[in-house]
């Protein structure tokens, strides 16, 4: 077979601030699939793309060729409108948990493909597979049939959906190429929108703990998935959210199950349930229903029933004990005051390094591993009192976690504002 282009001229166009054609990139993404271009041409190329960009035509159709390097699946057949929610990643972050079964309760199925984590931020899957009996593979033929009785799944995504992305990322990964925006965004979208949901809501993090640090670069980021989104067909709006500060108490994989359905329950910290609320307002909206309001299905206790059903459908067991840490080590107050800053980075660091997280794809982590926090800003606390409580199987971790809270927090006088968590919106 004679290819058409040839990977040098293709990574020069855009290394010389050149548009691509839709037939260069047709071609490029196919052959990287397949093979004729090398990782080290992809690299190169993945580096022009984040020196000098992409407008709106290269990047939709930059997705669009991901999209069509494997399946799309189609939830035409489902008797619910469907729509899925994407976070950009965070500390403590475990919104999905609640968030999909809320949803579900309140008449729109959530087909929820989930991935694991990698470095400081946590991944939902890790977090599920915490309880009992629990599996994350599930075939398409069981996703439909659960979404179909329950109204909400959570997994994995095949290993047919965008395929391409897959073999990107992973590129990415390894030659420092992952903060280039229209690769971040068309990576997400090209899963979300080949998955074939309805409607999608975007959470897009801002702050320390995220990986985008500033809020231009957030909506940058954001108003791209978005017109992705609408060229797609797929009704899109994002949230620009704040993760300078954990979210909830929690940083880890047990811990922010059991955290998640204490909100079930009708508890669980503020920030959760807010976010909670806000999104599940948002994905009801975007799939044409606003007819009940998420807040008073939460406080019913109907979302919780879903939980148990949703978790049971996949293997698991939700009355079971959670995995409780082997050893604890308790970071106790310096002095006495307001707690004025608690540093989401240096939270999911501790976190990943006790073992909640892995440093490279593969690797088990730890199911009781995680942080626990006793005191978030605004909150009075007392020299000698414990601040923070560091959770793992293997207490030889502990230093190095510890060292990560090394100037994570301040303590000091006056009062300490608590803002909403959802920063801005973007349609």
């Amino acid at each position: 077979m004679t290819e058409p282009f040839d990977a040098v001229e293709v990574i020069a166009a855009k290394r010389d601030k050149h548009e691509l054609d839709d037939a260069q990139i047709d071609w490029v993404v196919d052959a990287y699939t397949r093979g004729v271009v090398a990782d080290e041409q992809m690299s190169a190329l993945a580096m022009a793309i984040l020196l000098n960009g992409m407008n709106r035509r290269e990047i939709s159709r930059w997705t669009g060729a991901m999209i069509d390097s494997g399946e799309r699946m189609d939830f035409s057949s489902l008797s619910w409108r469907t729509a899925d929610k994407h976070s950009t990643g965070g500390v403590g972050d475990k919104i999905t948990l609640p968030l999909a079964p809320l949803v579900a309760a309140c008449g729109i199925a959530v087909p929820q493909l989930s991935g694991r984590g990698l470095g400081h931020t946590g991944g939902t899957l890790d977090k599920l597979e915490a309880i009992p009996g629990w599996r994350a593979a599930l075939t398409n033929d069981e996703m439909m049939a659960q979404l179909e009785d329950v109204g909400a799944v959570i997994c994995a995504a095949g290993p047919g959906l965008a395929p391409a992305d897959k073999k990107l990322y992973a590129l990415r990964d390894v030659t420092g190429t992952v903060e280039a925006i229209p690769l971040i965004a068309s990576s997400i979208m090209s899963k979300k929108i080949a998955e074939g949901t309805g409607a999608l809501v975007l959470d897009v993090k801002v702050g320390s703990g995220a990986f985008m640090k500033s809020k231009g670069q957030a909506q940058e980021l954001a108003e791209t998935m978005v017109s992705l989104g609408h060229d797609a067909g797929v009704t899109t709006v994002a949230l620009l959210t704040d993760m300078s500060t954990p979210l909830g108490l929690t940083a880890g994989n047990a811990c922010e199950v059991a955290e998640s359905v204490e909100v079930l329950a009708g508890g669980g910290p503020a920030d959760v349930v807010e976010l909670t609320v806000e999104l599940a307002r948002e994905m009801l909206a975007a799939a044409g229903k606003d007819d009940v309001d998420p807040a008073d299905v939460l406080a019913s206790g109907g979302a919780m029933d879903v939980w148990k059903r949703m978790i049971a459908a996949q293997g698991g067991d939700p009355d079971a004990a959670l995995p409780t840490p082997k050893e604890t080590h308790v970071v106790n107050a310096p002095a006495s005051g307001t707690l004025t800053r608690l540093d989401a980075l240096s939270v999911g660091v501790a976190a990943w390094r006790l073992g909640a997280g892995r440093s490279r794809p593969g690797e088990q982590v730890q199911a009781a591993a995680g942080v626990v926090m006793h005191a978030k800003p605004g909150d009075q606390v007392t020299a000698g009192q414990p601040l923070l409580t560091l959770q793992t199987d293997t207490p030889e971790r502990f230093e190095r976690a510890v060292a990560a809270l090394d100037g994570g927090y301040d303590i000091g006088v006056g009062h300490v504002d608590s803002p909403s968590v959802v920063i801005d919106r973007i349609r």
